[in-house]
């Protein structure tokens, strides 16, 4: 692993980022540490939300939203007639 100091990784930026995409092992010293760069996968909000709070991976929420796109546009939607009272929701 390469390492730098703070300064170094500062002037350098962009190369030094480069060449960790690239899949190079980079690390910059922080005190007596070293913390070591690596590339994330970025996963959009909604799909790690569903994941973390529904256990949800992607494929099965865009199964959902087909199912519920079919439905909509065959009116399978139950409607609610009635009148809603106070002792309903007491």
């Amino acid at each position: 692993m390469k390492t730098l100091c703070i300064s170094d990784a500062r002037k350098n930026l962009d190369a030094v980022l480069n060449r960790v995409k690239k899949g190079e092992d980079i690390g910059i010293i922080a005190g007596d540490r070293i913390i070591q760069l690596r590339p994330v996968e970025v996963v959009a909000w909604e799909e790690s939300y569903l994941y973390q709070e529904y256990n949800l991976t992607s494929s099965e929420w865009a199964r959902f939203k087909r199912r519920m796109a079919g439905r909509r546009t065959k009116n399978n939607y139950a409607t609610f007639t009635g009148a809603f009272d106070a002792k309903t929701f007491a």
